[in-house]
Order: structure tokens, then sequence, then C-alpha cells
């Protein structure tokens, strides 16, 4: 394979996967297996418990509200910051 063939490839396998985490990032979107492969100390259960409590109170405004999901505490929410988006 070319070096520029090679590269072409890199990059377009960098710009899917980049795309993936973006979506995955976006608590008011993501499913809870992406919530609980994105996120530090959120497995399925929880993940689970930030959908279902999307779905009954609507969107997240902040990162910080999701502090009201019955067992996501603060430390989890700074620890995650960084991989937590809002859109």
């Amino acid at each position: 394979m070319k070096p520029k063939n090679i590269t072409a490839a890199i990059f377009a396998v960098l710009v899917l996967c980049l795309g993936s985490v973006a979506q995955a990032n976006d608590v008011n979107e993501a499913d809870a297996a992406s919530i609980a492969n994105t996120l530090v100390g959120i497995g399925i259960s929880r993940a689970q418990a930030i959908v279902d409590y999307r779905e009954q109170y609507g969107r997240f405004y902040s990162a910080q509200e999701l502090t009201s999901v019955k067992g996501v505490g603060q430390s989890t929410v700074e620890k995650n910051l960084s991989r937590i988006s809002i859109e």
C-alpha cells in the first residue's frame, strides 16, 4: 500500500471513531450502552437509570444535573466532566 493510501485510511478510521465518541458523550442522545462505555464509574444499570431519568424528566441542561439520578454522585460527575457533553 502506498504511503498516501495508508495516511488516507488512517484518517478515515480516526474520523469515524471520533464521530462515535462525540455521539456517545451527549447524555441527551446516547443510549445506555454508549453512556456506560464512555463514562468512568458508570455501569450499564446506572447508565440505564440516566436514560430513564432523561425520558421521564426531559433533557439535561448541565452535567451537574446528572447528580439528580439516583446513584450518580458529585465525584462521578467531576471525574467525567471531560467526557460529558450536553447538546
